[in-house]
């Protein structure tokens, strides 16, 4: 059986050319989908946003000595949420140029023929709740949204259906579900607000499009904000959004500590209540301890899920020096084609 691999979104490489090259020749057969690497500014991941926040002229800078007069933001006095309006955020204009470079990839015979082009986008609440304060956020996110969820429509207007994934990245939903992060606390209601969010986000992505969600502890200079403790929050979350989609979801992506191959941290995947067709992919390629320990964290897990893909924990980009991202690719594809390490004694 060919295991699959996946691609969260960064790649730390100068341009989708490259990602495409590389991709393909470390991983052809094993790429079910493959994004451009969000090089530039996307690569900073929702700081991509900060200058289309500060630029809406219905925000202001909170304080009058913030540094650049970039963040945190709040409403300007006076404005009505109702009002509030944002135009194009840039992720469209991104993904229609990249597909260009992935259709020549792949009629060059770069990419497999069978392969998707995947775009990765933040969530609207992880953009607003990072950038805006309370309680300001809560009114500025709906407009937002409405944003982004424009963004969606240009992207599947502009790329054939059959050619596309489109990713929504979960991070601080996932931080807030898990509990343990003061930044970002727990609230009355927080499932019924998270399910509504998931069901609007999954209705704007057509059925014949693939849908995947990644669930992120955060990367900000390549380290989690939080490890998790064990599965069992993602799990948790999982499966709120699958049930909460209302259409198929092909795939979902759970990060996975290089330290974690003890029993505890993957038992609760027992618990993943994941439809058929629904692809499971674990963050357990590791460049720290490379293809054993890959393969060691792979088997760990198959005691309890069978048939996931492998990934990295989350994009390859931010705080790593892009000498690296082939060598996780070298990674990736070794523990693909050996499978799971033997248990000792086999």
């Amino acid at each position: 059986m060919t295991i699959p691999v996946h691609f969260v979104g960064s790649v730390a490489l100068d341009t989708p050319d490259e990602v495409f090259a590389a991709a393909g020749e470390l991983l052809g057969p094993h790429l079910k989908r493959v994004p451009d690497g969000e090089p530039g500014g996307r690569r900073l991941w929702i700081s991509f946003q900060i200058p289309v926040l500060r630029a809406n002229p219905d925000l202001e800078v909170v304080g009058s000595d913030a540094a650049l007069g970039l963040i945190p933001l709040k409403l300007k006095d006076g404005v009505r949420p109702e009002d509030l309006h944002f135009g194009e955020l840039g992720y469209s204009r991104e993904a229609r140029t990249s597909y260009q470079d992935f259709l020549a990839a792949r009629g060059a015979g770069i990419l497999p023929s069978s392969v998707r082009f995947q775009v990765s986008l933040p969530t609207p609440y992880a953009v607003i709740n990072t950038f805006c304060v309370q309680p300001d956020a809560q009114q500025v996110l709906p407009a937002y949204e409405q944003a982004m969820l424009g963004e969606v429509a240009r992207i599947t207007a502009a790329i054939p259906h059959e050619d596309l994934a489109l990713q929504w990245d979960v991070c601080i939903e996932m931080l807030q579900w898990d509990g343990r992060w003061e930044d970002a606390p727990q609230f009355p209601g927080m499932e019924q607000v998270f399910a509504g969010m998931f069901r609007r986000l999954s209705a704007a992505v057509p059925e014949d499009i693939e849908l995947g969600f990644h669930l992120c502890y955060g990367d900000l200079d390549g380290a989690h904000f939080l490890d998790p403790a064990d599965a069992a929050k993602m799990t948790g979350l999982a499966n709120l959004i699958v049930e909460s989609a209302g259409r198929p979801v092909a795939y979902v992506h759970m990060p996975v500590p290089a330290h974690r191959t003890d029993d505890a941290y993957y038992q609760p995947l027992s618990g993943l209540r994941l439809p058929p067709g629904t692809e499971l992919y674990l963050g357990l390629v590791h460049v720290s301890d490379g293809v054993a320990g890959t393969r060691q964290r792979m088997a760990a897990a198959g005691k309890y899920v069978r048939d996931f893909g492998i990934a990295s924990e989350c994009g390859i980009s931010r705080g790593r020096h892009p000498s690296l991202a082939t060598e996780f690719m070298r990674v990736y594809a070794g523990a693909a084609g050996a499978g799971p390490a033997a248990a000792p004694g086999a």
